[in-house]
Order: structure tokens, then C-alpha cells, then sequence
């Protein structure tokens, strides 16, 4: 059996980052990130702020985010999200209450990705 497709991490509430993160896999912000973050699939949770420089696969916002956002897949702002600053993505969802303060560049989604892999 392969771990690589299931890393999952955690800065959880009360965490603070300031710095370089690097991760694979998931990773859930639930605390605060400051500096350059980069990863795969990366999700702000309601509590959780992250100000950084970020590169990702896909991200979901549902918490604060400021910065720089590189995002090759798709984005999404949930409805308790909060983003501002300049977004580079391929896609954009944002949801109804969802709040966006940013300068948008979208490349449109990628083409022959599925959405699952198995």
C-alpha cells in the first residue's frame, strides 16, 4: 500500500508559523501562517489566517487569507471566507458571502485532470 496519497497536516488552532512551510499531501490551517507557504491542497479553516506568499495545487479559503496566491488548479472562497491581495489560479469559486478584495488573473481549469484519482 502507497502512503504518499495520504499525507495530511494540521496547524491547529493556538499554532503559529512564521516562515517557510513546505508541505505534501493536505494540509489544514487552523492557526496562523506567516512567510511563504507551499503545497499541494491546502485549506484555511474558519479560524484559521494565513499571510504569505503561497504556491498550491488547489486551496479552499474559509478563514482570512492575505498575500500572494499562486494556485494552478482551482480556488475556492467558502461563504466565511475572506481573501485579498493578488490571486494567479486556473479556477474560481466563490461562494455566496464569500468576500474577495483582489487583483484576479484565472488561466481557466485544466484540461485532462480528473477530479478523483484512485
Amino acid at each position: 500500500m502507497k502512503n504518499d496519497d495520504n499525507k495530511f497536516s494540521i496547524i491547529d488552532k493556538g499554532m503559529t508559523v512564521d516562515g517557510s512551510l513546505v508541505g505534501r499531501g493536505n494540509l489544514v490551517v487552523k492557526g496562523s501562517v506567516k512567510g511563504t507557504l507551499s503545497g499541494e491542497s491546502v485549506v484555511i479553516s474558519e479560524e484559521g489566517h494565513v499571510t504569505a506568499q503561497t504556491k498550491a495545487q488547489t486551496m479552499t479559503i474559509g478563514g482570512q487569507f492575505e498575500g500572494q496566491l499562486d494556485i494552478s488548479g482551482q480556488l475556492v472562497i467558502l461563504a466565511t471566507g475572506n481573501c485579498s491581495g493578488e490571486i494567479s489560479c486556473g479556477d474560481l469559486v466563490v461562494e455566496a458571502g464569500g468576500r474577495l478584495d483582489a487583483r484576479v488573473s484565472c488561466k481557466g481549469p485544466q484540461q485532462g485532470k480528473g477530479r478523483g484519482k484512485k
